[in-house]
């Protein structure tokens, strides 16, 4: 990868993207776009009721819609949704478009960030919580080979912001 003007950040739900995403923009002086916040937008109601309402294969369309739309962004940090990486042609998408920053973390870890957010999240919604890290465990182990592929991989409970910038000033400049 050579000049990337986009930093696609992926991993499971609850990694930490958008946290990440934000203060990376703003390290960088560079836009952010959260993929859901644009999702929602584009559909004019939240996550959890597309779900509900329209069902996954269409999410999983219009989500594949909206990071398409981002094709022409540049200085643009983008956090994308869970399963994004993980449906269509939309890793080839943003390892061709831009840098791609997978956020690593242990099923435990996610499990302890996600028990008090599974209302807000579809495919969490029907787990019961003594079933949570085994459901984690085994999408986690589902999306690897989507999620290794980015170019730069990070440990999400550990990590160091300073560090990471410096990985990304390397590939952007």
């Amino acid at each position: 990868m050579n000049q990337a003007s986009k930093i696609y950040l992926i991993g499971f739900m609850g990694s930490g993207k958008s946290t990440a995403g934000r203060k990376l923009a703003s390290q960088l002086n560079w836009s952010f776009i959260d993929l859901d916040e644009k999702i929602q937008k584009m559909e004019g109601m939240k996550i959890p009721d597309i779900f509900s309402h329209k069902g996954e294969s269409y999410f999983r369309k219009l989500e594949t819609k909206a990071l398409k739309e981002l094709k022409s962004e540049t200085e643009t940090v983008i956090s994308t949704g869970g399963g994004t990486p993980c449906f269509g042609d939309n890793m080839d998408f943003m390892l061709d478009s831009g840098l791609t920053i997978y956020i690593r973390m242990t099923p435990l870890s996610l499990k302890k960030r996600l028990e008090g957010s599974a209302e807000g999240r579809p495919l969490l919604k029907e787990i019961d919580r003594k079933d949570l890290q085994g459901y984690i465990t085994a999408k986690l182990a589902e999306r690897e080979k989507w999620y290794s592929r980015a170019e730069i991989i990070i440990d999400g409970v550990n990590n160091d912001l300073s560090d990471l910038l410096s990985l990304i000033k390397k590939q952007i400049r």
